[in-house]
């Protein structure tokens, strides 16, 4: 038996409620507003095509940030290329703080999962389990990947031009 397609308004209602933080992590991992926008909007076309195909074996929420996250890792890859790694710019902000594209550049070092597990936390505000959820690993892979990214970004932060 075809379960019963997941209900427009409940997609609807998830889109209205998440766009920003659809978009932010979309943003962090593709690195440009447009295409996030573009990302975001494809994703959501694909959970409208495919809405018959939710098993409800995890949270609705957590299918449409998965959903989310693949399209804009796809959308990475296709645009981009496998690895991509901006090279760090010497410059100092006004205020004393580390500029925005060298803090991009740091972001961009760290591998996939870790980019992933912080933007997932910081940028959507998700706990950990949803992050597990949404990346289809444990709990406790999530917590250790938190702490393997904050690791590597301190030891960036320490070795970056000041």
């Amino acid at each position: 038996m075809t379960p019963d397609p997941v209900p427009l308004a409940a997609l609807r209602d998830i889109y209205e409620r998440s766009y920003a933080r659809l978009l932010r992590v979309a943003e962090a991992t593709v690195g440009d507003v447009d295409l996030a926008r573009d990302v975001v909007q494809e994703a959501f076309a694909r959970l409208i095509k495919s809405r018959s195909q939710f098993r409800g074996e995890g949270s609705l929420d957590g299918w449409v940030w998965r959903t989310v996250v693949n399209t804009a890792r796809n959308a990475r890859r296709d645009a981009f290329g496998e690895l991509v790694v901006e090279p760090m710019v010497e410059q100092t902000s006004s205020n004393g703080q580390m500029p925005n594209a060298d803090l991009r550049s740091l972001l961009a070092a760290l591998p996939e999962r870790q980019r992933l597990v912080l933007f997932l936390r910081y940028y959507a505000d998700l706990d950990y389990r949803a992050i597990a959820e949404v990346l289809e690993i444990e709990s406790g892979t999530v917590g250790a990947t938190l702490n393997q990214a904050h690791a590597a970004m301190r030891r960036l932060l320490e070795e970056a031009p000041r």
